[in-house]
């Protein structure tokens, strides 16, 4: 098998020394070069043609971002963005991946300690985005498309005439390409929308700052979960990093329960862990959505859903960055239907409308 060529770009000696070591250990990955700066990355890229370019945030001459746009706009192609577990790190990161950056991994604070479970998200992930359908965007900033939508253009919402909001809760599964996918979803979704709440996989430093994004760009409100507030109609909880997120039932009313019991499925958050409280508390007034990303988080828990009479919907592949979770929820017949991302949205309204 041809092995997955890597390009690593990072204006620091000792962390491309350090990647270079991690994936050149694995058999099935060949580094083809090393850049310290975006200039020269971008001769290299024409010369090696890598497969999966590694990115650093933060370089000489030209910031990572600067070179991210001009790379998807004349050379798509997977990359995996290095960046710092800071919150300014978190909103840079989240505007590479608006940009079409498949994923990204956090610099470890204290990697003599975490230099094992490092080394193996830096090789799954570069592997994962030799894998990925690229899809490149327009990268506008929160404010941008915010403005756009008050002004009557940005995306178009279905109408929520006759939305029975308070008949079902919504949950939304995500992982590798999730950021734009759940902001595709929300922004297509009126304030009058039942009450959704969202595991994504994302760690702890930036789960607020994407949960902050996606209320600069949705009518809804969207928010960090917070343990036993109240679910209600036209807000989206997400689950913050390195917590579980669950529903609970409060008498006639549904809230949020935040937990840090053990990783399911290596994740914490986990899709199946609130999919699995929906079967439990919610039932069939449920109605479930398993988005983009890799691995198999949440087939399960979306198959009990099903079980019980709740609606089920998965992202289709061609529209999935990887369909990793919403194929493995097809294979396990957990999915009433499979849709582009763009008409899951309309399906959602068109679900809560009915009686």
């Amino acid at each position: 098998m041809k092995k997955i060529s890597v390009l690593i770009v990072d204006d620091s000696a000792l962390q491309r020394r350090l990647l270079t070591e991690i994936l050149s250990a694995d058999p099935s990955i060949e580094v083809v070069g090393e850049a310290s700066e975006p200039l020269a990355a971008r001769e290299l890229i024409k010369g090696c043609n890598p497969d999966v370019l590694t990115l650093d945030v933060k370089m000489p001459k030209m910031d990572g971002l600067s070179f991210l746009k001009n790379l998807m706009r004349l050379r798509p192609m997977p990359v995996v963005m290095v960046s710092a577990l800071t919150e300014e790190g978190a909103e840079v990161t989240l505007q590479a991946l608006e940009l079409g950056a498949v994923d990204f991994i956090s610099k470890p604070k204290d990697i003599q300690h975490t230099f094992e479970d490092y080394a193996g998200q830096i090789i799954s992930k570069v592997k994962m985005a030799s894998q990925a359908r690229v899809q490149v965007r327009s990268g506008q900033s929160a404010r941008v498309v915010k403005d756009q939508a008050s002004a009557g253009g940005g995306p178009q919402r279905p109408s929520a005439e006759g939305c029975k909001s308070a008949t079902c809760v919504i949950a939304i599964g995500a992982s590798t390409g999730g950021t734009e996918a759940i902001k595709e979803v929300l922004t297509r979704l009126p304030a009058s929308c039942p009450g959704i709440l969202i595991t994504q996989h994302i760690p702890e430093a930036f789960s607020k700052s994407f949960a902050a994004r996606m209320n600069g760009l949705a009518a809804i409100t969207v928010s960090e979960a917070e343990d036993g507030e109240a679910i209600l109609p036209g807000h989206a909880y997400i689950a913050p990093g390195n917590c579980h997120l669950l529903v609970v039932r409060d008498g006639t009313r549904y809230r949020c329960k935040l937990s840090d019991a053990s990783p399911v499925n290596r994740h914490r958050p986990s899709v199946d862990v609130l999919f699995r409280s929906m079967t439990q508390h919610v039932g069939r007034r449920a109605l479930g959505v398993i988005l983009t990303g890799m691995g198999a988080d949440g087939a399960k828990g979306m198959k009990e859903m099903h079980d019980v009479g709740a609606y089920t919907i998965a992202q289709d592949e061609q529209s999935s960055v990887i369909w990793g979770m919403p194929g493995e929820a097809v294979k396990a017949q957990a999915v009433d239907c499979v849709l582009p991302l763009t008409k899951i949205p309309a399906k959602i309204l068109a679900l809560c409308q009915q009686d």
